[in-house]
């Protein structure tokens, strides 16, 4: 018997990745991009340590994968953080990958050409192109983190990290969060569990050894330091939302207990707004609402937006794709993101001030 008849069995191939140093150095960042990145992450640790009084928001596509429309809402939306900047810090949401319950397009990284190619090698360039690009336009980018070794290829470009509701609970998740160089926001569970997420800020903040990727692209020993900047992200679970007074009371409470710092941060879709895009406004003001009656604890806030409403199948013909339209989530359009975050920074222009005090 050949090892043929033990190992792999299930495995067609193995396509050999270019190391994260080899696409660092085909795509370098330039002084620019690395000045908006150092910018974004440290302003985000000054609100976290309460010595920054604004509102962090999250905002963008549900999903990039039209780079082309990507950067034409990543302009509009320098525009729009240029507008509102003394009251709102704006990071402009790129996700690229996707976790799937069964099956579906699983992002621009796994598929760049959304043809079932799954040219990985080409999408991890790709998607590096366009952080460079946004972070040349002074805009600083938040991602998910799904793939662990993901980081290492575009981590440098990053001001802030989500870890989604389902790899909340995963201890590999938790592990490489403990060594991210961004502040790290831990959703709720899907069930809406908040114990999940109270343990994830709490395991990543703590140093960790495990098994990794290093820059030349050999799997490693990580040792990390830990993550001081955990928080936790409200997304709504088992179809509730959880952005309501008495559900953030309850998280203030939890994180009292488990003596955490109170930092809040309310994701507007998902369950908290029944995956109904339209309803993401009507939980903005809600949460600016909350501010503005004197809570402390909320610190951000996540939109999915996008040009159009809305979202789309992905057709067999992809010219056939709507222009700035997503192909995941629902999102707002862009005149309903401007109005929300316009109406947001007028009504908390004049109370930001008094959360320091």
């Amino acid at each position: 018997m050949s090892t043929l008849d033990i190992e792999n069995v299930n495995v067609a191939a193995f396509d050999t990745m270019p190391a994260p140093e080899e696409i660092h150095a085909r795509l370098p960042l330039s002084l620019e991009a690395a000045k908006t990145v150092m910018h974004g992450r440290e302003e985000l640790r000054r609100i976290l340590d309460r010595k920054d009084n604004r509102i962090f928001v999250v905002v963008g596509p549900c999903s990039i994968h039209d780079p082309v429309a990507g950067m034409d809402y990543a302009r509009r939306l320098k525009a729009l953080s240029d507008e509102v900047g003394d009251v709102l810090q704006i990071i402009m949401r790129v996700y690229f990958e996707k976790p799937r319950t069964t099956v579906g397009w699983k992002g621009y990284i796994n598929d760049p050409f959304m043809d079932d190619s799954f040219q990985v090698n080409v999408g991890m360039e790709k998607a590096r192109q366009f952080l460079i690009d946004v972070a040349e336009l002074g805009l600083p980018a938040g991602t998910e983190a799904l793939d662990p070794y993901g980081p290492q290829y575009y981590g440098d470009l990053i001001s802030w990290t989500a870890i989604g509701a389902r790899t909340t609970e995963s201890q590999t998740h938790r592990e490489m969060s403990s060594g991210l160089s961004t502040p790290v926001g831990f959703k709720n569970g899907t069930g809406g569990d908040l114990t999940v997420a109270v343990n994830a800020i709490l395991s990543a903040s703590r140093p960790h050894s495990f098994l990794g990727l290093n820059g030349q692209g050999r799997v490693a020993i990580v040792r990390t330091k830990g993550n001081p900047y955990g928080h936790i992200v409200l997304r709504g679970g088992d179809g509730r939302p959880n952005y309501d007074t008495v559900s953030v009371s309850m998280v203030e409470q939890a994180l009292t207990k488990a003596k955490l710092p109170h930092n809040i941060v309310v994701d507007c879709s998902h369950a908290n707004s029944f995956k109904k895009p339209e309803l993401q406004p009507l939980v903005m003001a809600d949460i600016v609402n909350q501010i503005r009656l004197g809570n402390k604890s909320l610190v951000g806030v996540m939109i999915e937006s996008n040009i159009e409403a809305g979202n789309q199948s992905i057709p067999a013909d992809l010219s056939q794709l709507k222009y700035g339209c997503s192909v995941t989530d629902g999102c707002v359009d862009w005149d309903t993101t401007e109005k929300m975050i316009r109406d947001a920074a007028v009504l908390l222009r004049d109370v930001l001030p008094e959360r320091l005090s």
